[in-house]
């Protein structure tokens, strides 16, 4: 058994723990014994989490519906730590939003959600957090970024400028919190095999088999053991390393193919 396989004593906060990566951050969690905060705004769905991962392991996980968008999350959180009086050691920020659309056809309380969502929110609660685990010297912190923080394409922008920031952010408080003990990684995954992207179960199961997209349980295994070694970022798969050069040199000419041949056509999302 290796250091991390049993996180027994350990208790995480996950959020956007319903569904996808956040749902499969939470079943590996439990599996090695951490007990768990799961917050979402799906209230069914959070609950159909909370049971599966009760059936299926000895944790029992607590439940907090709370949208992160809107202020004072921070607060909130802590309110709840303290009326169950839980003390959670790892913070995984996962709650995100995607959309494949031009910015002036995004309705502006999407917009405000990105910016809410991908920057306020994860601003804030990896400040409570790293605070509050500062004090007693360990902790970790796990954000998520994107592939797509490099590639400033055409239906991207709200996406890809937000998830920027989380990088960059992460990249900076894992340096300010060295010294305190507490970890701060940041993943950058490129496509996962989730509903995120709105893709047809066949396709995602030939990207997967060909390497394009990742599986979430393979994906989140190594995410956290990263975490837990309290490496600075992780990026998925030689595929996605290399990208970040290939992409980063596409020229104009082939970032308007992007936009004429999908967001003119009206394949948006």
């Amino acid at each position: 058994m290796g250091k991390f396989d049993d996180l027994s004593g350990h208790c995480a906060i996950v959020t956007g723990a319903s569904g996808g990566i956040g749902s499969e951050f939470a079943m590996q969690l439990a599996k090695r014994g951490c007990g768990l905060i799961l917050i979402d705004i799906n209230q069914e769905r959070i609950d159909s989490t909370s049971r599966k991962i009760a059936e299926s392991t000895s944790v029992v996980p607590a439940t907090l519906i709370l949208d992160l968008s809107r202020d004072g999350a921070d607060r909130s959180i802590e309110d709840f730590c303290s009326r169950s009086g839980l003390d959670p050691d790892i913070l995984i920020n996962n709650a995100g939003i995607f959309s494949f659309r031009p910015v002036t056809e995004t309705v502006g309380t999407r917009i405000d959600t990105f910016i809410g969502l991908h920057i306020n929110a994860v601003t804030v609660l990896s400040r409570w957090f790293a605070a509050r685990r500062a004090e007693t010297g360990s902790g970790w912190i796990l954000n998520m970024s994107s592939m797509s923080c490099w590639m400033p394409m055409p239906g991207l922008a709200m996406y890809a400028s937000t998830k920027a920031y989380i990088r960059v952010f992460s990249r900076a408080l894992h340096y300010e919190m060295k010294d305190c003990g507490v970890g701060v990684c940041v993943a950058c995954p490129g496509g996962i095999a989730t509903d995120l992207f709105g893709l047809p179960g066949n396709l995602k199961k030939f990207a997967v088999a060909i390497g394009v997209l990742d599986t979430p349980e393979r994906f989140v295994r190594k995410a956290i053991d990263r975490m837990l070694k309290k490496k600075k970022q992780y990026i998925n798969g030689w595929l996605n390393r290399f990208s970040i050069v290939f992409v980063g040199a596409l020229p104009t000419r082939a970032r308007m193919m992007v936009k004429h041949r999908l967001l003119d056509k009206g394949i948006t999302r």
